[in-house]
Formats: structure tokens, sequence, C-alpha cells
């Protein structure tokens, strides 16, 4: 009997000091583990940077639209039309006779005769 426990407590010291021999394979998981959320951060990151790079870019499309629209809103008065409101008003007709003979809004009118006296 003796021997037998002899025997265990010999095998149990060799078990415990094969232990420490032993890889981990609890740390290479965890360093699998950790490297993998290091490149879901980065690529997450990565992602997030071009997200923003296409909103500035919309943004800025959406401006340069909208400023577009401005311009094209803007009613496009041709060049005899402006010629014959400016003669008119030499002739000194006030801006509400110019708009009804020349068929343009008062406001029309009013900017066209406001760039020719700027001329």
């Amino acid at each position: 009997m003796n021997i037998l426990i002899i025997l265990l407590l010999i095998m149990s010291i060799l078990l415990f000091v094969f232990s420490f021999f032993q890889n981990d394979q609890s740390s290479s998981l965890k360093k699998e583990v950790d490297d993998l959320s290091m490149n879901l951060y980065q690529e997450t990151y990565q992602m997030n940077k071009r997200i923003k790079v296409l909103e500035e870019e919309l943004l800025v499309d959406d401006q340069m639209m909208k400023k577009e629209l401005a311009k094209s809103s803007k009613p496009i008065v041709n060049e005899i039309l402006q010629n014959q409101v400016v003669a008119l008003f030499k002739q000194g007709l006030n801006v509400e006779q110019i708009s009804k003979q020349s068929a343009l809004s008062q406001s029309e009118v009013k900017n066209i005769i406001s760039e020719f006296l700027n001329e």
C-alpha cells in the first residue's frame, strides 16, 4: 500500500512539472481573438472614413446642384427684349408701363434697368 501511495505521489509530481512545459492553448486562442478584434476595429475605422468622404462629396455635390438650380431658376431675358426695355426706359417710361409693353414682370424690368445703370 505504501508503494502505491509513493508511486501515485511521484506520478502527480511528474504531471505537475510536465504541466509547466505544456503549451497553453488558451493564450494562443486569446491572441487570435485579440488579433481578430483589432482587425475588426481597423476595418470599421476605414469604413467610417470612407463613409465620411462620401458624405462630404454628396454634400458638396448637393450644394453645387442647389447653386445650379438657383442660377437656372433665374429667368433668362433675351438681348432684344433687354434692348427694348432699355430703349423704353431712355424714352422716360416708368417701370409699370415698361412691364406692360414688354410682357415682363416689374422685378425683371427693374433688374434689366439696374444692370443698364450699373454699366
